[in-house]
């Protein structure tokens, strides 16, 4: 069972049921915790057994399961919990990754630049591009850009695709990396801009996002530049 926050990143608390339990983490039969994967930190929030709180720390895979790790141990396998996400943390950072959507997706339009790493914060962001060079006023234009994607407050939504029929859209795997050995895979697409194959979670409108704030670009190597921004 593929976790509801991919169909549905608004979830903010479920009802699951404990499959695995260790000293102190669990792996449940469902779950919307996001764990940390593909530049996107972990959820945060609580597992609740009726009256009962253990706070979940951080949101991890391990052989293929999302596993909950959590402040103290108590769990047993069949205990009914009720999950609830920090939903202000997720929030942010669903707003975070959205904006890293817009941001990839402008400069890729402009000089064909795809990502060579990510890592979506709280405070500030930043996104790896394989540039050869650009100027602080170049990068100015390309923030702009992006908050006019934001203000024309454009519909984001995902869908899962077989992966013969995803890959008939084009420049669909925008990370300079292979493309992914499954049998679907999940688009994320805003509209009339970007479609990329995603695994996080987003908001639903461009206009969520907030302002793009350019913080600095650094030279990351050969063909290789990392824009900091933070969202406001």
């Amino acid at each position: 069972m593929r976790p509801a926050y991919l169909d549905d990143s608004y979830l903010r608390e479920f009802r699951a049921k404990v499959i695995s339990a260790n000293v102190n983490s669990v792996v449940l039969d469902k779950t919307l915790f996001y764990p940390q994967s593909g530049g996107q930190p972990f959820d945060q929030g609580s597992l609740l057994r009726g009256e009962e709180e253990f706070k979940v720390t951080r949101a991890e895979v391990a052989d293929g399961k999302i596993i909950h790790v959590l402040d103290r141990g108590g769990f047993l396998i069949g205990d009914e919990v009720r999950g609830v996400l920090d939903w202000e943390r997720r929030y942010n950072l669903m707003r975070g990754h959205t904006a890293c959507h817009i941001l990839s997706a402008v400069i890729f339009k402009e000089t064909g630049a795809k990502i060579t790493g990510n890592q979506i914060d709280l405070g500030r962001s930043r996104v790896d591009f394989s540039l050869e060079k650009f100027d602080k006023s170049q990068m100015t234009g390309y923030i702009e850009a992006a908050n006019k994607v934001v203000g024309e407050d454009r519909a984001v939504a995902s869908r899962f695709l077989s992966k013969k029929e995803a890959m008939k859209i084009p420049d669909l795997i925008r990370l300079a990396m292979e493309v992914p050995d499954r049998e679907e895979i999940r688009v994320v697409e805003i509209a009339g801009v970007d479609a990329q194959a995603c695994g996080g979670t987003h908001i639903r409108r461009t206009g969520e996002v907030g302002i793009i704030k350019f913080i600095k670009a650094e030279n990351k190597g050969k063909a290789n530049r990392r824009v900091y921004f933070e969202i406001d």
